[in-house]
């Protein structure tokens, strides 16, 4: 008896990719809520949503310390980066022997996390794999496109579509809540010492949240900002998230604002409208996560419309702008 013949899918289609190792934060993000959690076996170490992942073998780690201030992270930063030097070191040995199908990285940009120049020169040669680009774009439409990218890739366009679906329903869903409000003068910051106007996707989120953003340009990187332009804008809202910051910290962060020249003078200080995020999870990476930023910042801006379900857990008051 002869065996059948293969079918002509199983001739032109390959096997889904099996083993995952993502060495973006946002990326992690993405493959779990494509549904293919079960298939990552290596993370970056600043993967850590959802919490379980944190179990798995990291194989990166900074070349810098970033414990401290705002300021010395920053100016160890630059340091870094004067010389050429990498600011992430990844594991070449450990990567190669978890043997990924899949290696996810980013070209965004290089402080956030790590990209293929992060890579030693000989990971490449020694692993088996097909890189995917997770990020690459600093727009909330790119970020999607990103998301279906990377789906086809591991086998789950289908699980893509359906995600990118249900994030533009959601986001149409609260444009149209907030078209009808006032729409409240916004700054977002992302750093604090130097100062950091939240640039790439920032403003898009805020103008989805109903808010007008003065100094963010969408689509732009980031930047370092003068005080004196926050000064001079004197936005209505100050939102403060800084990159790579959870809630806490960027809490014990604040009382480098406070002694600043003109602090007490800003509008949203006198009016009690300073907020400080969860820049970790909430602002800073292209993930699923991502798309809930717009409702935190509308509860910020419309409190009788928006009903506060993240105050405490994403955003809080900030308790001296009174």
């Amino acid at each position: 008896m002869t065996s059948p013949s293969p079918s002509p899918a199983s001739l032109t289609s390959p096997a889904p990719p099996g083993r995952i190792v993502s060495l973006l934060a946002s990326g992690t993000e993405l493959v779990v809520a494509l549904g293919l959690g079960d298939r990552l076996v290596g993370r970056s170490h600043e993967c850590d949503f959802p919490a379980w992942v944190k179990k798995l073998p990291s194989v990166s780690r900074p070349t810098f310390d970033i414990t401290g201030s705002s300021l010395a992270i920053d100016q160890r930063v630059r340091e870094r980066l004067h010389a050429g030097q990498p600011l992430y070191h990844v594991d070449e040995d450990a990567l190669a022997a978890l043997a990924p199908d899949i290696l996810i990285t980013q070209t965004h940009c290089e402080v956030c996390a790590v990209t293929p120049a992060d890579l030693a020169h000989g990971t490449t040669s020694r692993l088996q794999r097909q890189q995917v680009v997770a990020l690459r774009t600093g727009s909330l439409q790119g970020i999607l496109d990103g998301f279906a990218e990377v789906a086809g890739v591991l086998g789950a366009a289908s699980a893509g579509q359906t995600l990118v679906a249900d994030v533009r329903r959601r986001m149409d869903e609260l444009s149209a809540r907030t078209a009808a409000l006032p729409r409240p003068s916004v700054v977002c910051l992302e750093w604090i010492d130097p100062v950091f106007a939240m640039g790439n996707w920032g403003p898009e989120l805020v103008a989805l949240a109903g808010g007008a953003d003065l100094l963010g340009t969408a689509g732009v990187h980031s930047t370092t900002t003068p005080w004196q332009a926050v000064r001079a804008a004197d936005p209505e809202v100050l939102i403060v998230a800084p990159c790579g910051f959870g809630l806490t910290r960027a809490q014990e962060e604040m009382p480098l604002f406070i002694v600043r020249e003109g602090w007490t003078d800003l509008r949203a200080v006198r009016t009690g409208r300073v907020f400080v995020a969860d820049g970790n999870l909430y602002f800073n990476r292209s993930g699923p996560l991502l798309f809930e930023t717009p409702t935190l910042i509308a509860e910020m801006l419309h409190p009788a419309v928006f009903p506060p379900r993240h105050q405490g857990t994403a955003w809080v008051r900030w308790p001296n702008a009174t």
